[in-house]
């Protein structure tokens, strides 16, 4: 490979055309004045550098964006020829058209490079996603939690009272479907990227760190400002939609590169799960292949360390400004297990804090600093109960996601200058059809299904008061469904014994019917609508609703694209405030 810093000039004519097959930034990019991005373009061919031109606005790209090009003759693993400009900024906001030259073949994009309001309109924003989060998910967890009666909810979840809506478009640049690490990452960049893509435009190159990367929102606020950062997940941390915050990745997959982009930005609070990888691998469960203690790491740049949910009560109070929660080598357990069944590994790891808990740590922690701060929370388990259709765990995990939007909403109370937004990142093709009771005549479990006049209502029952359902598997409940589905048995039940494995692989690693759920009486087997590779029901395509209230949440509304998300956050913070 032949690397050479070059000077970009005009063209001159070619022996054999090239044509530049993909820029980056791409097509109609929107991009913050002063926020650092790689120029990136891809040429089909081998060429040599005085066979190339780039220009933006008709201005050679190295004037405009005051770094110098690097041009690679050949990308490892690919016989063409590639430029890079690192780092890159354009300071005035305004239309820039990128166009590339390799002979007579010409390839060019737009973009859209704005600035934000002169002055911060929300010293705090809380950010809130319920991961996978579909209407259905609200309509069930609205009837679970708070009742019907003669049609009307008996009351409202919180997130029913945010005054700004509006519905999110969020397809990937390489497929109209999608996954959580390019989705959230487009709300935390401002840039839609590829299906497992964090904070990076994915090229064609094999390694996963080398990608042009795009600013995240932490790093927007490192760069600009004193703001405190949060990021609070009951996944593990390292998980795509808390990682997005703050990651540079081509895959979702690189947890323990991701762990170091953590300690990089180093966020003010880190709470969540996926201890696995901040552990050497000379520790007993360790999922790291070096010996990097970022405990250790963590615990030197002054972070108090909380492990359960005594140790984070003793962290918040000890004034240290930064916390490191870790209260599960992996996923934590959902809501349903940790607090009421102690099924999963409650039992291994019984005194885990809940999403409203360490939602309230963060907030107390980071609002000490009179700057302000930007908190990310993420219900991470009402999509990973979703996947394997398990619908009671997942709707008891979107009420406590709604509690934690409460715990927000009281913090803005006294501090009216905070910004919240409540959205999902990309749904689940879930729906509720009617009610299933048990004391309807019929011999199969689908015979008691109930549908139009024949549903009734569900008995649910809230007698504690503390908003969840004092029993999911009430004799009429909600009859819930996804559309698509590899092979299982649907048992018509909640899964009381521990979370739903619908399907299991068998000699020939196809995904069949878990067998497990064979003789559950009135069980039937379902032939899926999936491919055999697929183990659980995967993501569907619709929109998301994204709910707000606030200063800046006027600007949500009519529909978006989750890129869009980050110009309204990025305006709200005010981190490139426009100038004459």
């Amino acid at each position: 490979m032949r690397r050479a810093l070059i000077a970009l000039a005009v063209t001159t004519s070619l022996a054999s055309v090239a044509g530049a097959a993909t820029i980056y930034p791409l097509d109609r990019a929107t991009i913050l004045a002063q926020s650092p991005f790689d120029l990136k373009v891809e040429f089909d061919k081998v060429v040599s550098p005085d066979q190339v031109t780039v220009t933006i606005n008709g201005k050679p790209a190295e004037e405009i964006l005051g770094k110098k090009v690097e041009f690679v003759e050949k990308e490892e693993g690919v016989d063409a020829s590639a430029i890079l400009i690192r780092a890159a900024s354009i300071t005035q906001p305004g239309t820039y058209t990128i166009e590339a030259k390799a002979g007579d073949e010409v390839k060019s994009v737009k973009w859209d490079v704005f600035a934000t309001s002169a002055a911060p309109r929300a010293k705090n924003v809380i950010f809130l996603v319920g991961d996978g989060l579909s209407v259905a998910h609200r309509t069930g967890a609205r009837i679970m939690s708070k009742g019907m009666t003669e049609g009307k909810a008996n009351g409202r979840l919180n997130m029913d009272d945010l005054d700004r809506m509006a519905l999110i478009g969020t397809s990937s640049t390489n497929a109209v479907a999608t996954d959580s690490a390019n989705t959230m990452s487009a709300y935390m960049t401002g840039h839609k990227t590829a299906v497992n893509a964090l904070g990076v435009y994915a090229d064609r190159t094999k390694a996963s760190l080398d990608d042009p990367k795009v600013e995240t929102i932490a790093e927007a606020l490192r760069r600009t400002g004193k703001k405190s950062i949060g990021v609070v997940s009951t996944a593990e941390i390292e998980d795509a939609t808390p990682a997005a915050v703050v990651s540079h990745t081509r895959s979702r997959s690189d947890k323990a590169d991701i762990v170091g982009m953590f300690y990089q930005t180093q966020p003010d609070v880190i709470l969540g799960g996926g201890a696995a990888y901040f552990l050497p691998q000379s520790t007993a469960g360790s999922k790291r292949k070096d010996d990097t203690d970022y405990i250790a790491k963590f615990r030197d740049a002054g972070y108090a360390l909380a492990t359960d949910k005594t140790e984070l009560e003793a962290a918040a109070k000890t004034n240290t400004g930064k916390i490191l929660g870790l209260f599960h080598p992996g996923n934590m357990d959902v809501t349903l297990d940790r607090d009421f069944l102690k099924k999963g590994t409650v039992e291994t790891f019984p005194n885990q804090p809940g999403l409203v808990e360490m939602t309230n740590v963060a907030l107390g922690e980071l609002s000490k600093n009179p700057e302000g701060f930007f908190l990310m929370v993420e219900g991470a388990s009402v999509d990973k109960m979703s996947h394997p259709m398990d619908w009671e765990r997942s709707m008891v995990e979107t009420i406590e996601f709604d509690k934690a939007v409460g715990a927000a909403m009281e913090f803005a109370k006294t501090n009216p200058d905070t910004m919240i937004v409540v959205t999902g990142d990309h749904t689940q093709s879930v729906s509720i059809v009617g009610t299933i009771d048990d004391n309807k005549p019929g011999p199969e479990m689908r015979d008691k299904v109930g549908t139009y006049a024949d549903a009734g209502f569900p008995n649910y029952e809230d007698k504690n008061g503390d908003d969840y359902p004092d029993s999911v598997d009430v004799s009429r409940r909600l009859a819930i469904f996804g559309a698509n589905f590899p092979d299982y048995y649907e048992t018509f039940r909640p899964k009381l014994d521990g979370p739903f494995v619908p399907a299991v692989q068998n000699e020939s690693k196809q995904y069949v019917a878990n067998e497990k759920y064979k003789d559950v009486p009135g069980a039937v087997l379902r032939i899926g609508n999936l491919p055999r590779s697929a183990d659980t029901a995967v993501h569907s395509v619709d929109d998301v609703v994204l709910q707000a209230t606030g200063p800046g949440a006027e600007e949500f509304k009519g529909y978006m694209e989750e890129s869009d998300v980050y110009r309204v956050l990025a305006d709200a913070l005010g981190l490139s405030p426009a100038t004459n």
